[in-house]
């Protein structure tokens, strides 16, 4: 049998490193791409002139590298970013971290600032003209290829061919090793209860239409099942894992409008199981192409609503973060955290999510007054827009210190949230009389969360009331006009300071059930409404209220909060409602009006008094309007109140 070109340049890997000299320097194929069978080669062949070598790898997350230190004398590692298996390596020593911008590394190779002597990278088995693929890794390999002297191709029949800036000749090549290793995969992440949750709320800030970067672990292995119900996401990401995979195929991400590779995800590296692998090949809806392409920022910033999902450690109550280290800080390296803000900025409607744990396995606080012990800390707090844990999703963006840091002790683990609160007033981060019921931390009832859309599809976000909510309450109460102001509080009142207001949100969700209503973009929206009941003392009853932002009234906003506020009470054993209203407040009166048990009521001194009991049987909405004897003060039957 006739031999093809490209088998004639097949060689052992003994071959192949007979041909290296003391003191060269190697590149290697990153992550699931490691030459595996060169590298193995090298580290158990005893030949003279392997000494004194440098691998350059750009991450190590493999296993062919050892870094144990019986090899110093072979070799030393360089690498860009530690992954999971070089951290620890690097902090003792063992192995050179090189700090740099990873959409830089290419530029740098091809320039000569950093020297590559030998290229080892992984392909796919060559096509009828002589062409691979460098199937789950597209980094520097191109450039490393073109600066080396020496370049080795270990072919592997197990990687997918993948499509973008991935092929390669089998010319380029001075040597080919066929490797009979399996194809390095990775097992999906379990699921974690509490992370997932966490996972649950990110998803909650990521709207319809936004991109997103993808990377590995825990956090990325949940949040795929919760943006399932997604539509058109964009994927401009380092990595293409699993969870990601998910949503292509189950339609969450279209890529339809993206800017920039409009259509496809777009990506460097596949980090994931062999259903991935086997998905990948030759799939056109995924394109890789070099780290100088994707993680460049005015790549990613071409794309609308760019949302960068980022894993963090500890955050402080100004919003500094410190990120992780080791196996949990797989993509999320200073340089590539640096880039990602970068490209965010650029990106119209971009925001950065920071998602951690209230609490380590210690049972310790992740949000904390300072965090100036951890390492890998980013300082550009200016940057982040949004935390999210298990309790919820605290907005930084446009926000004062103190606003933040009472939106994160809002978001930490109850039991911690009294010792942040003392920290924050000696710190004076927060005002020094600020009250906060920290017990109430564990009633708060996070499940009544909805949207609701009205009208000229206005969309509205609702939510029980938080004590972080005290400043966006008091602007609310001052776009009010002195009319809305006494309809509201039977007096003219004319100022809601720090004292009163704080009193108002800070509330005993046992007793107090208060929802607001929020508009605008998730994160940076404004609070347009509260509705709320107050239990009276002793009785099953309690006594409610409404404020609707005047800018909004007439969309059916109170009464949407009305119906809320019912359904929350019955759930929670109250037996009706009563209310004062004003007889001149007839937007108020309509709103009562719309209840569907009778509502009684009782006039003096200018004012009604309601009583609306539950235990009377519902009149159902099917058969219209309440007949006019069971109506409300000054409503016709048939009359329609919208």
């Amino acid at each position: 049998m006739i031999a093809t070109p490209w088998q004639k340049k097949v060689v052992p890997p003994e071959k192949v490193l007979e041909q290296i000299h003391p003191g060269m320097t190697i590149f290697l194929g990153t992550g699931l791409a490691e030459p595996r069978t060169l590298v193995k080669a090298l580290l158990s062949s005893n030949l003279p002139n392997l000494r004194d070598l440098e691998l350059i790898q750009l991450m190590s997350f493999g296993d062919p590298v050892s870094i144990e230190e019986r090899y110093p004398k072979k070799y030393r590692l360089k690498t860009f970013n530690s992954g999971w298996v070089a951290s620890d390596a690097v902090s003792s020593g063992r192995v050179d971290l090189i700090p740099c911008n990873f959409s830089r590394i290419p530029r740098l190779i091809r320039s000569g600032l950093i020297r590559i002597d030998v290229a080892f990278v992984q392909i796919t088995p060559p096509d009828e003209s002589g062409y691979s693929s460098f199937g789950v890794a597209v980094d520097a390999a191109r450039q490393a290829m073109e600066k080396a002297s020496l370049v080795v191709g270990e072919i592997s029949p197990h990687i997918p061919r993948t499509l973008g800036d991935t092929y390669v000749h089998i010319n380029e090549f001075n040597y080919l090793v066929e490797t009979t290793e399996p194809a390095f995969v990775l097992p999906r992440w379990p699921v974690d209860p509490i992370i997932d949750k966490v996972a649950k709320n990110v998803a909650s800030m990521i709207e319809d239409g936004s991109c997103i970067a993808f990377s590995t672990g825990h956090l990325f292995e949940c949040l795929g099942r919760h943006l399932l119900t997604k539509r058109h996401l964009g994927l401009h990401s380092p990595f293409i894992t699993d969870p990601a995979m998910d949503l292509i195929k189950g339609g969450a991400i279209t890529n339809r409008l993206k800017t920039s590779f409009r259509g496809t995800s777009l990506v460097s590296y596949a980090l994931g199981t062999a259903d991935l692998m086997r998905w990948l090949d030759r799939n056109p809806l995924v394109e890789f192409q070099g780290i100088d392409v994707v993680g460049a920022p005015e790549h990613i910033g071409m794309n609308d609503r760019y949302v960068a999902i980022m894993p963090v450690r500890k955050v402080d109550l100004s919003g500094r973060l410190a990120m992780h280290v080791g196996r949990s800080n797989v993509a999320f390296a200073m340089g590539e955290v640096q880039e990602i803000l970068a490209g965010v900025q650029l990106s119209r409607g971009g925001r950065i999510i920071c998602a951690v744990t209230s609490r380590n396995l210690k049972q310790q606080s992740n949000i904390r007054a300072s965090i100036g012990e951890f390492p890998s800390q980013i300082t550009l707090r200016e940057s982040m827009d949004m935390v999210a844990t298990e309790y919820g999703v605290a907005e930084l963006t446009g926000r004062s210190v103190r606003e933040r840091a009472m939106a994160l002790i809002d978001i930490a683990h109850p039991d911690d949230r009294d010792e942040l609160i003392r920290q924050a007033k000696e710190a004076n981060i927060i005002y020094p009389d600020q009250i906060y019921l920290s017990e109430a931390g564990h009633f708060y009832p996070e499940d009544i969360a909805c949207e609701h859309t009205f009208r000229d599809n206005l969309t509205v976000r609702f939510r029980a009331i938080k004590p972080s909510d005290e400043d966006e309450m008091r602007r609310l109460f001052y776009r009010f006009s002195d009319e809305s102001v006494y309809y509201r509080y039977f007096s003219p009142i004319k100022t809601m300071p720090h004292t009163e207001m704080q009193q108002y949100v800070n509330i005993d969700y046992s007793r107090v059930m208060s929802i607001v209503g929020m508009i605008g973009p998730v994160g940076t929206g404004h609070l347009i409404a509260e509705a709320r009941y107050v239990r009276e003392p002793g009785k099953r009853v309690a006594d409610t209220a409404f404020i609707v932002d005047e800018s909004y009234a007439g969309y059916g906003i109170a009464t949407f909060m009305f119906e809320m506020l019912m359904d929350i009470a019955r759930k929670h054993g109250l037996q009706g409602f009563t209310a004062d209203v004003l007889a001149t407040n007839k937007a108020m009166l309509k709103v009562y009006e719309k209840a569907p048990y009778p509502v009684k009521s009782v006039l003096s001194d200018g004012v009604y008094s309601l009583t609306i009991p539950f235990s009377e049987t519902p009149w159902p909405r099917s058969q219209g309007p309440l007949p006019e004897s069971q109506a409300a003060p000054g409503r016709a039957a048939g009359w329609d109140v919208e």
